[in-house]
């Protein structure tokens, strides 16, 4: 797990080598290890280009020094991330006749790349974003991971492109102004996170997941976009022909998934909440470690929002090495400007602070932990996942019913119903691109119109495709292959791979291997969710493994108190920075409405601790940058 940044420009400003150390020294707290730097020019001499890495040693410690060459130099590479089957890969290659110098994965990339070219992508199977200048092409080559795990950033301007594994590196050069994308803006008021390829900053934009990019020097300094991988449940089930054990071959494919992720040079150990998704990576890691797995583990003082008994349970099981961490407002508050900052973005969700507590206790004995994330987005964890089925039905009611009765009611009802209320609220939505956002989202059309003082943008930054579904698709292969394409890369990995990167660790995740989305996406819905049960075919399968505490509990998620802190510890913190004279957001509100939410939320009539969190971090967002 590493970072990496760099440039294609005529500007003479950029041959010094002072822009380039500062866009890697921008990001070194994600490669701690080692630094290093390429730089040279095209052909003619008429574009400079630089790289820039910083390494956090996991595979190969000694050799894998980067940015790396090939035998003669003239491909070089940085990367961040990890290829699992690089081993495999790497007999291929040498049985082709290439010779290899180190044991690392970041070779593996390079002898690949010289042998398919562009499509040496689609033979990767692991987490990855980088970058390749090819001397005897004159051109740069830059990917990104099918499920978009690790990120990559660019920002053109006239013949300048930058790129980067997080935005401040591309800030570093100090050529960037610092405008906010109005149209990004008013996506964030839905999703609560940007979609891709927009950010807030105007001009810097994500490399898409599963895409790859291609510049040639003798033409503008413009990018050539490729998506090369789409999740499979895009697609209709293409067959209901079933393995003669569904249960025992998915066990297969996940346990194959944990043992190929646990390959490490350095310790590691998982985060473990007490859930059945977690608790499964913790089990089948103990299959495969002759020693105790470390597992750390985050709770809160509130006792109803605590899992740590449910953790502890599995980790008595396993006889794992055991760490718990207890947070409290005061911790939340004390780190949120700095991982605003770290994430160069606001912090969507605020488990993303106890996440990165845990990952700073973690990296005290590990550099690399597992997790258990993306098994609700590819087995249907989710409430959502139940209801959405729901919507051609509850479209067929008569108007006046849906609109003059139900809706009304359901309002009205108190927090302690709020799963039924944000079905009503999402199901209301006929169009798919409203409704899907609206499940985990915060406003509504109507409702960003009501609260929203900004002028509505022409277009909105989102692509179409997490909705571009092949007609005749299931209810739940839509909202999967939405969350798998939105939801995942551009909230909960951005978050898993800021969080974790700031302490200086790595996450890898088990659940999203390629072969296991395959696998999951052949089998037809039911074994993923089943009446009101979720992740049916997990469940089954952890029947061997987890105990009946853990598979019958209900889905909490992992939830911060933010609902009673903002109605007491932290309520005039909230106030002061949406409605104090240093606001700087506060002119994008109509101040009636947000007003009223604050006074609903205040007095306990209604929940909008989603809302108002995500408001309270733009405005620190644009307290640190704008």
């Amino acid at each position: 797990m590493c970072g990496f940044a760099g440039y294609i420009a005529r500007s003479s400003r950029y041959r010094d080598g002072q822009v380039l150390r500062r866009m890697a020294s921008a990001i070194a707290h994600r490669g701690p290890d080692d630094e290093g730097f390429f730089e040279t020019t095209s052909a003619g001499g008429e574009y400079a280009i630089g790289l820039a890495h910083r390494r956090l040693a996991i595979i190969d410690l000694a050799a894998g020094h980067q940015p790396m060459g090939n035998e003669d130099g003239a491909i070089q590479i940085v990367f961040n991330g990890e290829i699992y089957n690089f081993r495999s890969l790497r007999e291929e290659l040498m049985g082709c006749g290439h010779r290899f110098a180190t044991h690392s994965d970041t070779e593996t990339i390079l002898h690949a790349y010289e042998e398919w070219g562009t499509a040496c992508v689609e033979r990767f199977n692991g987490m990855f974003a980088f970058a390749i200048w090819d001397t005897a092409k004159q051109r740069a080559f830059f990917a990104r991971d099918p499920f978009g795990k690790k990120p990559l950033y660019f920002h053109q301007s006239g013949e300048t492109l930058l790129f980067g594994s997080e935005i401040k590196s591309l800030l570093a050069c100090q050529t960037l102004d610092v405008e906010v994308d109005h149209a990004a803006l008013w996506d964030y008021f839905a999703y609560r996170y940007v979609p891709a390829p927009a950010t807030l900053f105007k001009g810097v934009r994500k490399l898409m997941p599963g895409s790859w990019a291609l510049w040639e020097a003798g033409r503008p300094v413009e990018l050539i976009e490729h998506c090369y991988y789409l999740p499979p449940d895009r697609n209709p089930l293409p067959d209901r022909r079933l393995p003669a054990d569904p249960v025992g071959a998915f066990l297969e494919t996940l346990d194959s998934a944990v043992e190929m992720r646990m390959v490490s040079d350095v310790p590691f150990g998982a985060f473990l909440s007490g859930g059945i998704d977690s608790s499964a990576v913790v089990g089948l890691m103990s299959r495969h470690s002759a020693l105790p797995v470390k597992t750390f583990s985050v709770g809160f003082a509130e006792a109803r929002y605590s899992e740590l008994d449910f953790a502890r349970t599995i980790a008595g099981q396993y006889r794992t090495e055991h760490h718990e961490l207890i947070v409290s407002e005061n911790d939340i508050m004390a780190q949120l400007p700095a991982l605003i900052r770290f994430r160069d973005a606001p912090v969507a969700e605020p488990s993303d602070i106890p996440i990165y507590l845990l990952a700073r206790e973690a990296a005290r004995t590990v550099k690399m932990v597992l997790t258990g994330e993306g098994a609700d987005e590819f087995l249907g964890g989710y409430p959502k996942h139940v209801w959405e089925r729901y919507a051609a039905p509850y479209h067929a009611l008569p108007e006046f019913l849906r609109h003059g009765v139900i809706e009304p009611l359901i309002h009205l009802l108190p927090y302690r119903f709020r799963r039924a209320k944000t079905a009503v609220a999402s199901l209301a939505l006929n169009d798919i691109r409203e409704r899907l956002p609206r499940w985990f989202g915060a406003l509504s059309p109507v409702e960003r119109e009501d609260l929203v003082a900004l002028p509505h943008p022409l277009s909105a930054s989102g692509v179409a495709r997490p909705f571009d579904t092949a007609s005749g698709n299931s209810a739940l292969r839509n909202i999967l292959y939405f969350d798998q394409t939105s939801w995942l890369p551009d909230n909960l990995l951005e978050r898993g791979d800021r969080m974790t990167m700031a302490a200086s660790i790595e996450a890898r995740m088990p659940f999203m291997d390629r072969g296991l989305a395959a696998f999951v996406s052949r089998l037809p819905d039911e074994w993923r969710v089943r009446g009101r049960t979720t992740k049916v075919v997990l469940r089954e399968a952890m029947k061997r493994l987890l105990p009946e505490e853990i598979l019958a509990r209900p889905k909490i998620g992992f939830r911060v108190p933010v609902n009673d802190w903002f109605r007491g510890p932290m309520r005039a913190y909230l106030h002061d920075h949406l409605l104090g004279a240093d606001s700087k957001t506060r002119d994008y509100y109509r101040l009636p409405a947000l007003q009223r939410i604050l006074q609903e939320h205040g007095s306990g009539r209604q929940n909008h601790e989603k809302l108002l969190w995500m408001l309270l971090n733009l405005e620190i967002w644009h307290r640190q940058y704008v």
